[in-house]
């Protein structure tokens, strides 16, 4: 019952959401190039939407992708995933990181460079005890 429930929430707020209005079976499509333009397209015509039109495509990909959960295949989220990417692209936004509004890049989480966050680049190990003698 629980599931049942559940599925009946998302596809409420997929329908009906103030993100933005989708074109039937968008998710559904073949190409990746497909999906980012039709997320694109519907993005810049609704006049539900509240944010900004990549920010409301990106989200609503990202909910059908994070909702979908286990019940996506492999090949699916792979194709949806990719389709973030020609998101990205057509709206001429940096596919890997972000930026900020200042232009200074900010790095995904789990991207750390060499020295890690303490920025230790001398090639020694830091991480045993130190004792005082």
């Amino acid at each position: 019952m629980a599931h049942a429930t559940a599925a009946k929430w998302s596809k409420e707020v997929t329908d009906h959401s103030n993100a933005l209005d989708l074109k039937q079976g968008v998710f559904k499509q073949k190409s990746p190039k497909r999906i980012a333009a039709s997320l694109k397209d519907s993005a810049e015509h609704s006049e539900r939407r509240k944010s900004d039109p990549y920010r409301s495509a990106m989200s609503m990909l990202t909910f059908y992708v994070n909702r979908a959960g286990a019940q996506l295949q492999p090949e699916d989220r792979n194709k949806l995933e990719r389709a973030k990417d020609e998101l990205r692209l057509l709206f001429h936004r940096p596919s890997i990181g972000r930026t900020t509004l200042q232009g200074r890049r900010v790095e995904k989480p789990g991207n750390s460079r060499p020295g890690g966050p303490s920025g230790q680049k001398d090639g020694v190990d830091h991480s045993r005890r130190h004792t005082n003698k």
